[in-house]
């Protein structure tokens, strides 16, 4: 393109095939547990970008899951990260299929993020030569990426900048995002009769209990730090004293320190009921994306934004975690939030800003654009 207006103007005349490539990837459904749905949603990610890019990407299978890359250099410059599973279980499209009303395209994962990976696609298409770029889109990112994980850090520790095609928060970008760490507490009682004999037993759903509070308090608000049972299972029957209970703990982080300080005391935890005991299993699923490793890069979207004529772009710091904890954990400098803008990421009703889906994709184009002729930010 001879400008970034040219650009605009021209993923502008595409809107109406942007919205029908979103159609077609909704409308493969690909729920984060159906490897059947996942896969066949794969294969119509690598038909498009076949037809935007004339490339082929490879499908990657890993361990029973389908993911789809693209790269060409050893060491790419900008590399682009997606996912393609959705949090709707399969057949959600039959109540719930695509639609267009207005200024909204929705539908099962239109949002979060399918409309991400379409902008991506019809940016990189804008551009006349992509070999310093690589894309991962991947099928598992809404189970904490299990399988992709180590795929997405490989990519970032050898790439010089990230870019994360998840939606906007409000039309902002996300310039920060908290860390995940998930727990799981397994108490060990003894049983007994509830009503003969209930000194002779361990109850573990009153140890439950003192954990509960225990690990609730845990957080600090101050430093950013939520901690909270979520999943609660103790017992066997009303006349039986509880000889086994589990709790589930999601904990939200926004420094590796606290991150690290929740690790150490959830491993330290011990009963306050004689004859119970605790196994604690802990996995820090995602570190955080601390606002220092997007700035420049934010700084840079912002020129391109005023260039493009799209007023003042916006930077939040989100709960939520994405690849892009991954991303920046390697040191590579990352920013997200560039899909698409919208509302209602993993609840009916899910929609996509159709009108902003070409300058947002012409945001991207131009930063890749820059990413690739002057380098790391």
């Amino acid at each position: 393109m001879d400008t970034d207006m040219d650009r605009l103007a021209d993923l502008r005349a595409r809107t109406s095939q942007m919205v029908s490539d979103l159609e077609a990837l909704v409308s493969a459904e690909s729920f984060s547990y159906d490897l059947t749905g996942t896969a066949a949603c794969a294969d119509e990610l690598t038909r498009l970008a076949d037809r935007l890019l004339g490339v082929q990407p490879a499908r990657l299978e890993i361990g029973g899951r389908s993911h789809v890359l693209w790269k060409k250099a050893e060491r790419p410059r900008v590399l682009l990260v997606g996912h393609f599973d959705t949090v709707w279980p399969s057949g959600t499209l039959a109540r719930w299929p695509f639609a267009v009303d207005g200024d909204r395209a929705g539908g099962p994962g239109a949002f979060d993020m399918k409309a991400g990976i379409v902008q991506g696609l019809h940016a990189l298409s804008t551009l006349g030569d992509i070999d310093g770029v690589a894309f991962l889109f991947t099928s598992d990112e809404e189970l904490g990426s299990p399988t992709s994980a180590p795929l997405i850090r490989e990519l970032a520790a050898s790439s010089a900048s990230a870019l994360v095609l998840e939606p906007a928060a409000g039309g902002a970008l996300k310039t920060g995002r908290k860390g995940v760490s998930m727990y799981s507490i397994d108490i060990a009682g003894r049983a007994a009769h509830a009503g003969l004999e209930p000194h002779k037993g361990a109850n573990a759903l009153i140890e439950l209990a003192h954990q509960v509070l225990a690990i609730s308090a845990l957080a600090d608000a101050a430093a950013g730090t939520t901690v909270t049972p979520t999943v609660a299972h103790a017992g066997t029957a009303t006349n039986v004293v509880p000889a086994a209970a589990r709790i589930d703990v999601d904990v939200r982080i926004a420094t590796l320190a606290e991150q690290e300080r929740i690790a150490k005391t959830m491993r330290a935890l011990t009963p306050h009921i004689s004859g119970t005991a605790l196994t604690v299993v802990g996995d820090e699923n995602r570190p955080p994306l601390e606002p220092s490793s997007a700035a420049a890069l934010f700084e840079r979207a912002s020129r391109i934004a005023t260039t493009l004529g799209l007023g003042e772009l916006q930077s939040v710091t989100v709960g939520g975690a994405s690849d892009g904890n991954f991303t920046a954990a390697e040191g590579c400098p990352t920013l997200d939030g560039l899909g698409a803008v919208g509302d209602g990421a993993h609840a009916e009703g899910e929609y996509v800003v159709v009108s902003e889906m070409a300058p947002r994709a012409a945001l991207l184009a131009g930063l890749v654009e820059e990413l690739l002729r002057e380098g790391a930010p």
